[in-house]
């Protein structure tokens, strides 16, 4: 009998040795993989920034560049997962503790959908991820040198903000698309007398005039057109000729709204004869069908990848201080950037806030706030908060400020050039640091720090929150 408990427990000793020499060996292999990525990405990305610093006029050029950009997101995205995945848990267990306090304030919501999102089961990368990222790396690497060596012959171009000053200054990414945009209107017309027509077409928000603005600031852009114009394309069927430089002329018309043919080729024909040679229109708007005026091949602007967008949030958040001295920190900015779905406005707001302070209950809280916001719109009405924006409805926002008395309705945003600035701002509400009033009011989401100060601002409307439910209505985009 002895012999065989010894027989038994020898097997069980072993088998337990072998699985702890197994998995010693399995994360040693991990965390040497993650070096390597490591290297790879600094060398990728030293790549790219030069890249951006230049002038490249080769389509095959751009075309490896974006290749390689991706390449690069996608490999600081699984980085990141690998690393920073124990400290999900923490995140985990911390929302757990809190969850007596939200059910304490826990008010009943009409039902539409069992959906949430925080409930939702997080996937993560296996290794076999990690071994195909690496390997894409490796390859990226192996083809570069040829691209190094031709963007050594391209022109330097000078960056118009300092980006380690103002990190909410500068244009993230979208640097092919812009030396493409550059180098269509820099192109000789193929036609004369006709002028160029470039389409840029892309969904809510994402950026179609914040790139053309760049593009119009560049320095060759600016010297090769004798002017520029920005026009409104609800107006251009009433055009003023003498608005028009009789020069070489770079139009930048936005559409709303779809444009009758019979007034596109009035404006057209008004700019064929009233400019020179060279003269370029560039037509901005979510319009697909708006492309059918288009002389060149249309660009179509998308949404930042999941990667990118997170890498940009990441840099927002953390600003000059090295985020690997908060790996808490960073796991919770990963969680947000998911939560928030590639918004961009709602990115800078709250990186200014997370920038300013470094605790880990106040990243904590937002994280909170901003979760249960997404879920209850999910609950209500079955839509994520920034899809509802997106098509022009209305959100609940109560949960961002759990100290209102009240039910908070944030209506889609408008541009908003002129008149005083509201006293309200989406920063002070998310902290409570303002009281809510308790009648419609007028939430300024963001400001511009650069010539016209633009505002992005939002109506609130405010309900009791023993009132009827809520059904949000679509308006009329006026953006």
């Amino acid at each position: 009998m002895e012999a065989a408990i010894s027989a038994v427990t020898t097997e069980i000793f072993g088998q337990m040795i072998s699985f702890l020499m197994k998995r010693y060996k399995d994360k040693t292999e991990i965390d040497e993989k993650l070096d390597r990525m490591q290297q790879l990405l600094l060398r990728i990305h030293a790549v790219v920034e030069e890249a951006e610093g230049r002038y490249i006029t080769n389509p095959i050029m751009l075309r490896q560049l974006k290749c390689l950009v991706e390449s690069m997101y996608r490999g600081y995205h699984i980085l990141d997962v690998f690393r920073y995945k124990p400290f999900l848990g923490t995140i985990a267990n911390e929302e757990v503790k809190s969850l007596s306090t939200q059910w304490a304030s826990f008010s009943v919501v009409p039902f539409k959908r069992s959906r949430t999102l925080s409930g939702s089961t997080r996937s993560f990368p296996e290794s076999n991820d990690l071994q195909s990222v690496l390997k894409n790396l490796v390859a990226a690497i192996a083809n570069m040198n040829e691209f190094v060596i031709l963007l050594g012959g391209c022109d330097r171009c000078r960056r118009p903000y300092d980006t380690y000053l103002y990190t909410d200054n500068f244009m993230f990414g979208r640097h092919v698309e812009k030396q493409h945009i550059i180098n269509i209107l820099l192109q000789d017309p193929e036609e004369h007398g006709t002028p160029t027509v470039l389409p840029i077409i892309g969904g809510f928000r994402v950026g179609k005039k914040t790139l053309v603005s760049h593009v119009c600031k560049n320095e060759r852009i600016k010297s090769h057109f004798s002017s520029i114009m920005f026009i409104n394309g609800d107006s251009i069927w009433r055009m003023d000729e003498e608005k028009l430089h009789n020069g070489r002329m770079l139009a930048v018309v936005e559409f709303v709204t779809d444009v009758d043919d019979d007034d596109w080729v009035k404006f057209y024909s008004t700019i064929r004869h009233t400019t020179i040679d060279g003269s370029k229109v560039i037509i901005i708007s979510r319009i697909q069908n708006l492309a059918r005026f288009g002389t060149v091949k249309t660009v179509f602007l998308n949404s930042f990848t999941h990667e990118e967008y997170k890498y940009l949030f990441k840099m927002l958040a953390f600003g000059s201080i090295d985020e690997k001295d908060y790996p808490q920190l960073v796991a919770i900015a990963s969680e947000l950037a998911k939560v928030l779905r590639g918004s961009l406005i709602t990115a800078n707001v709250i990186a200014d806030l997370l920038r300013r302070n470094h605790d880990f209950k106040f990243w904590l809280h937002m994280l909170q706030r901003f979760k249960g916001m997404v879920d209850n719109n999910l609950s209500m009405y079955g839509e994520h908060p920034k899809d509802m924006l997106d098509s022009e409805r209305p959100i609940d926002i109560t949960t961002l400020n759990s100290s209102s008395p009240f039910t908070l309705r944030l209506m889609p945003p408008r541009v908003e050039r002129d008149g005083d600035c509201s006293d309200w701002k989406l920063g002070d509400l998310l902290t409570g640091s303002i009281s809510i009033p308790n009648h419609q009011f007028v939430l300024v989401a963001w400001e511009s720090r650069l010539p016209p100060y633009t505002k992005l601002v939002h109506d609130v409307a405010c309900y009791d929150k023993h009132q009827s439910s809520f059904s949000p209505r679509k308006r009329r985009s006026i953006i």
